[in-house]
C-alpha cells in the first residue's frame, strides 16, 4: 500500500532531513548526502526508500543522479489523515452525546436528596 511506504519512509529522521533538504529544489545525490556522517550507500539506502514511497524522484544526467521532491505522496497523505480525522471525530462526538444522555437519564432516576431540618 502507498500509504504504508510513505509512512515508513517518514518514520526516519534521516528521510525527513532528506526531504527537507529536497524542499529546497533538486541535489546531486552527494549534496544530499554531505551533511550526515554516515556512508554515501547508507544515504543511497534511505533515498531508495524514499523513491518506493514516491516521495523522491531521480533524475540522471551522464554521471550525475539528481533528485527531487515529489508532492504528491503528500497530498495523498494529507487527505487520509483529514478523513481520518473527520471519520473520529463524528464518531467520539456521537459518544459524547451517548455519554452525556446516559448521564441526564442516571441524574433524572435518582431520588432526590432529603435534608437534615434542625
Amino acid at each position: 500500500m502507498q500509504l504504508d511506504d510513505t509512512l515508513i519512509a517518514l518514520a526516519d529522521e534521516t528521510r525527513r532531513s532528506i526531504l527537507k533538504r529536497l524542499a529546497s529544489g533538486e541535489a546531486r545525490v552527494t549534496e544530499v548526502a554531505e551533511p550526515f556522517g554516515i556512508s554515501l550507500n547508507s544515504v543511497s539506502k534511505h533515498i531508495r526508500i524514499l523513491e518506493r514511497a514516491g516521495l523522491v524522484r531521480r533524475r540522471i544526467s551522464g554521471r550525475d543522479h539528481f533528485l527531487a521532491l515529489e508532492p504528491r505522496p503528500f497530498d495523498e497523505l494529507t487527505r487520509w489523515m483529514h478523513e481520518t480525522r473527520d471519520f473520529w471525530s463524528s464518531r467520539l462526538d456521537r459518544l459524547e452525546a451517548a455519554l452525556r444522555a446516559d448521564d441526564a437519564i442516571a441524574k433524572a432516576s435518582q431520588p432526590p436528596l432529603k435534608r437534615n431540618r434542625k
